[in-house]
């Protein structure tokens, strides 16, 4: 590894992208209350002007002297000196099947700390396979999925184990709910583009988690009844599908690295789920969800979803990213059943789980909003807490990463709020 002094605590690479620019605002008034250095990154100096200047109007602060550093994916020297300058790089450059892998690399070569927001199942276990040994060895860490895929989901198992803690969780489903204002809400088309190739791509995931894990994980004693693909939950009320996020393979992954680290006596088991407003848009959203996934499935399908983003999802899809009135309307709440016992004694017995607790986290909107909030916290963690954190180099999940630190005292502190609605023996 090479190291070099580092000038700048964050660089945020992207920051002209349509995420980007919403986490130059967090990154801004988070920078001015932690008394952090910062700099954006990418590789057209006029947009990264432009994004600067509209900052400044958004936030009332002159962001204009702020430092700019070029950095293309396709120059691996740019992304180099990228990263001899900063001690951890925002990574807003998306699909990062396509463009991740080389800021990695660079990141790990000269002992910057890399943090992305993806969602993308295949990335996030293909850096682990490639790059944990080296990371360890430099004494780096690459933490993926800091935005709403999936520090959400991650902080609700934190908060949940947390409440067990004298005894052990052993069950956590999460049920997912968008709420939206008048002008309804929108996906911007670099998450729609990673969705599209992510499922086109998922087969990949078999052999590369048995590349990733030689030996399974031991059962859970006591699982939960199988849930149909569509139900109407009783403990949220609605109708609700499987969440088909990275949620679920990111805190497996989580598990594992506690499990495997003794912070667990036994695994956890896991379901996320989408609440849906009504059967009819329950039924809608699955005759949406096979026709997605039968294109998805072929070159021409493909073609067609990423031409036409806006026709084949009815408007859902836009190329310019959700209108401000649109995530100001915007909010999500995120509903955790877990179960499990409420003493280490009552589970060597061999008893069923006796113990449930319902907690709720409220956030504002997830992908421009919650998301940069997530990332940039988890940041200042990096930063200020690294040397409480239980794994101090290597490639990381949230869970694994932020467990035991502050983070959800941070998130509430910045309006991404949970807090226990019931607890009850069973």
């Amino acid at each position: 590894m090479i190291m070099a002094a580092k000038k700048f605590d964050l660089v945020i690479f992207g920051a002209s992208g349509f995420t980007g620019q919403f986490v130059v605002d967090e990154v801004c008034k988070v920078a001015e209350e932690e008394n952090l250095t910062w700099a954006v990154a990418g590789r057209n100096m006029t947009k990264l002007q432009k994004v600067l200047n509209e900052a400044s109007n958004r936030t009332d602060k002159n962001l204009l002297e702020t430092p700019i550093i070029i950095a293309d994916t396709s120059s691996k020297s740019s992304l180099e000196e990228m990263a001899k300058q900063a001690k951890i790089v925002l990574n807003c450059v998306g699909p990062y099947r396509f463009f991740g892998e080389p800021v990695v690399k660079a990141c790990i070569e000269y002992g910057a700390h890399h943090l992305d927001i993806s969602g993308e199942p295949q990335y996030l276990e293909t850096m682990q396979l490639l790059y944990h040994t080296k990371a360890k060895e430099n004494n780096v860490l690459i933490i993926g999925a800091t935005g709403f895929d999936s520090v959400p989901a991650e902080s609700g198992i934190m908060y949940l184990q947390d409440k067990f803690k004298s005894g052990q969780l052993t069950n956590v489903e999460s049920f997912l709910s968008i709420q939206t204002g008048p002008a309804g809400g929108a996906i911007n088309f670099a998450t729609y583009e990673s969705a599209v190739y992510g499922l086109s791509n998922a087969k990949e995931l078999v052999s590369l988690r048995k590349s990733l894990y030689s030996e399974p994980m031991p059962k859970v004693q006591h699982r939960l009844p199988k849930r149909s693909g569509l139900f109407f939950s009783e403990e949220v009320r609605k109708w609700c599908l499987p969440f088909m996020g990275s949620d679920k393979s990111v805190v497996y992954r989580t598990i594992r690295s506690h499990f495997s680290g003794g912070v667990l006596k036994s695994p956890i088991e896991f379901f996320p789920y989408m609440c849906m407003s009504s059967l009819f848009s329950a039924l809608k959203f699955v005759m949406f969800g096979v026709i997605f996934n039968f294109l998805c499935h072929s070159s021409v399908g493909r073609w067609l979803l990423l031409k036409f983003p806006h026709i084949l999802t009815m408007g859902a899809v836009k190329k310019g990213g959700p209108s401000r009135e649109q995530i100001d309307g915007t909010s999500f709440t995120m509903t955790f059943v877990g179960r499990g016992f409420d003493s280490l004694e009552s589970m060597s017995n061999g008893d069923k789980p006796d113990r449930q607790i319902t907690a709720r986290l409220t956030a504002p909107e997830l992908g421009y909003v919650t998301t940069p909030i997530c990332m940039v916290q988890c940041a200042a963690i990096v930063l200020k807490e690294k040397d409480q954190m239980q794994y101090k180099s290597g490639v990381l999940t949230p869970g694994a990463a932020f467990f035991g630190t502050s983070l959800i005292q941070r998130l509430d502190q910045h309006n991404v709020k949970i807090e226990t609605v019931s607890d009850s023996k069973v």
